[in-house]
């Protein structure tokens, strides 16, 4: 009887203390949520603007002229491009401005010293992060449709891409918030790096109509990668990648970002003065 009643006090232990983990997680990823979503003109409609615009300009005045790129119309070939760097973006810029926010205004000293574990602090932020990603690539995406007929050619590995490719750069926004020391700081990364190198990431063309040199070149960015897993999935046309290799590499990128995020938290480099 006493074995009995000792079980049974533990397992309602451990079911508190996973009600009190989902609790923590939600509490968080809601708050995060809520935050773009209550602010949607600055976080949502820019984004779907801006990509009409690139559908006008890119596809319908320049692509008339180009015509067809691997197969497709220039405007169905740039989609999935335009459609994946919304999503790199707003993961990225949500989770740092958000966390340096609370880093800022010493908010987020009440949750380090909370007995929350580190990685559902970092699991909130992060799905905060992909959950804006994924809303834009989707708005992105239904605006797309107005402009170009597509059947999806592999879903499991289109929305593969997006979710792991938002997780990806969620992460890299949140350790982006650990280091800033102020507001600009939080913007060096998406103007300077994000922005080049998804340009230069297959985003308007196939890198298969560059010289040997410069495909090569293009070779060794990371988005190029991400946009053509994408691309496989919608078109079934991976320019080129093998999109296992593709796959495995972005595991192993939001393996070690996410181990590494976890070690800033437990060591506090970056958020005690």
């Amino acid at each position: 009887m006493e074995k009995t009643g000792d079980n049974g006090l533990q397992n309602r232990q451990q079911q508190s203390e996973y009600r009190y983990l989902w609790v923590a997680f939600v509490t968080i990823f809601a708050k995060e949520v809520r935050r773009f979503m209550r602010i949607w003109p600055q976080t949502l409609l820019p984004p779907a603007i801006s990509m009409v615009l690139y559908f006008v300009i890119f596809g319908a005045v320049i692509g008339s002229r180009i015509g067809t790129m691997s197969g497709f119309s220039y405007m169905t070939y740039v989609l999935p491009g335009l459609v994946m760097m919304s999503v790199i973006t707003n993961s990225f810029s949500n989770v740092a401005s958000s966390f340096f926010s609370n880093k800022f205004q010493r908010c987020i000293e009440e949750v380090l010293i909370s007995p929350v574990p580190n990685w559902i602090i970092l699991a909130g932020y992060v799905l905060g992060g992909v959950a804006r990603g994924v809303i834009t690539g989707a708005i992105v995406m239904g605006l797309g449709l107005f402009f170009v007929e597509l059947d999806v050619h592999d879903f499991l590995a289109t929305l593969l891409a997006v979710v792991m490719t938002a997780t990806l750069f969620a992460l890299g926004g949140f350790i982006n918030g650990i280091f800033a020391r102020k507001f600009d700081d939080v913007s060096i990364i998406p103007t300077f790096v994000l922005t080049p190198m998804t340009y230069l990431g297959g985003v308007f063309y196939s890198i298969e109509i560059l010289p040997e040199f410069w495909q090569k070149v293009s070779m060794l960015n990371p988005i190029l990668y991400q946009v053509n897993t994408f691309r496989y999935g919608l078109l079934g046309e991976a320019g080129g990648i093998d999109t296992g290799f593709a796959f495995t590499v972005m595991l192993l990128a939001i393996l070690s970002l996410g181990a590494y995020s976890l070690h800033l938290l437990k060591t506090g480099r970056g958020l005690r003065s």
